[in-house]
């Protein structure tokens, strides 16, 4: 058993991990911009201390830095969870640039936040574990351009996991970017490929199996590994 941060637990995949990490006696530690969206079925979890909700906003530093703060434990796994899909208007040739900034600054630059202000917390467990979700939309070897605002962001979040993997490899934390599929959420659609609970299955199969030989990696959420 662990402790495992994941940000945006409130929807789709973070509130599928946490739910799947909590039944089977994982500690979670949550975050939420707003802790009014906690759900009811959380209480008996909270209650126990199995269960530690967080206000943190991936866009604000102030917020990420107070959250930190008020964590005095080892964490074992960080999952970056958090993301937007960004604005309607993002086409090469019809961009709506403030709306290509908030998808960066949530998309790629929330996850290097929360990494940078929760370090300590994950250098004091022993294997620590760092995933941000990403997509597939991201990769390079992919020459599509719809959603281009969203796609650049996720391949430069994945460019960040592989520098964070290089930087914390001689400490001993591994650190990987990670597709979960197309996936039945408010975010992919009904029409998506697979629910929630599979890819939230899959994924925590790939997270307890990682080891350092994995680090720098991109992977899907059945395991296997994919081109940057």
């Amino acid at each position: 058993m662990g402790t495992y941060l994941i940000t945006g637990i409130g929807r789709g995949i973070g509130r599928e991990l946490a739910r799947v990490l909590l039944r089977r006696g994982d500690r979670v530690v949550g975050t939420l911009r707003d802790l009014s969206q906690s759900q009811t079925d959380w209480n008996e979890f909270i209650a126990g201390g199995q269960l530690k909700l967080l206000a943190l906003d991936v866009r604000d530093g102030t917020s990420i830095r107070e959250a930190a703060a008020s964590l005095d434990e080892p964490v074992d796994v960080l999952v970056n969870n958090a993301g937007i899909i960004g604005a309607q208007r993002q086409s090469t040739l019809d961009m709506d640039f403030d709306g290509f900034l908030e998808t960066l600054n949530v998309n790629t630059l929330g996850p290097l936040r929360v990494t940078q202000a929760f370090l300590p917390q994950l250098r004091r467990a022993k294997t620590a574990k760092i995933i941000a979700i990403s997509s597939r939309m991201g990769s390079l070897s992919h020459a599509k351009s719809d959603r281009i605002a969203y796609r650049a962001s996720k391949a430069a979040v994945n460019k960040v996991m592989q520098g964070l993997a290089t930087d914390l490899r001689p400490e001993g934390i591994t650190a990987i970017s990670v597709h979960p599929g197309w996936v039945q959420t408010d975010m992919g659609g009904s029409g998506a490929d697979i629910t929630v609970e599979e890819s939230a299955a899959g994924l925590l199969k790939l997270i307890d199996g990682l080891t350092l030989e994995d680090t720098g990696g991109f992977f899907d959420w059945s395991g296997a590994r994919l081109p940057f």
